[in-house]
């Protein structure tokens, strides 16, 4: 009883408040996991989606750049220039209907008219059905180029929206 009564209040043997140790940075809180997976799972969405518009756009300028290369090809032979051009336009068109390829006339004016274009337009278009097979090609290649790039470049801009509506 002699040390209790000895030491005075204030100079008891405690030892100062310690705090606890700062939390390690790893392995991160459960909310940072999530965060870290929210993130990666929208980047890789994003770099998809990307890739996707990308390859749709180089493939859109390549078919567009056809049309320049069939003329320039085909640059002395009127009869050769609208047979590949025919070719062309109906390859586009089996994006919209799948027996494009082999169908004349009224049906084949149907199919372009899906496309929305002005008459003048499909009227410069249907004279290719016909001028392909004429020992004389009776059409004026300009306006015949200038036709066909609207339909092919109105073709390819509304098939995206074609391809929303058969989904």
């Amino acid at each position: 009883m002699k040390l209790a009564s000895t030491l005075m209040p204030n100079e008891l043997p405690l030892r100062d408040i310690h705090l606890p140790p700062a939390p390690p940075w790893w392995p991160p809180a459960p909310g940072w996991w999530v965060l870290a997976g929210v993130l990666g799972v929208s980047l890789a969405m994003v770099f998809f989606i990307y890739r996707r518009m990308r390859r749709t756009r180089i493939w859109r300028a390549r078919v567009l750049a056809e049309i320049q290369a069939i003329s320039v090809h085909h640059s002395h032979d009127d009869i050769a220039y609208a047979g590949s051009l025919h070719q062309l336009l109906r390859r586009v068109a089996c994006l919209y209907a799948a027996d494009a390829h082999q169908v004349q006339g009224e049906r084949w004016r149907g199919i372009l008219a899906r496309v929305p274009v002005d008459d003048a337009t499909l009227d410069t278009l249907m004279t290719l059905e016909t001028g392909m097979y004429r020992p004389q090609a009776a059409f004026d290649r300009s306006s015949m180029q200038v036709a066909a790039h609207s339909w092919i470049q109105s073709a390819l801009r509304n098939s995206k929206l074609l391809e929303r509506r058969h989904a």
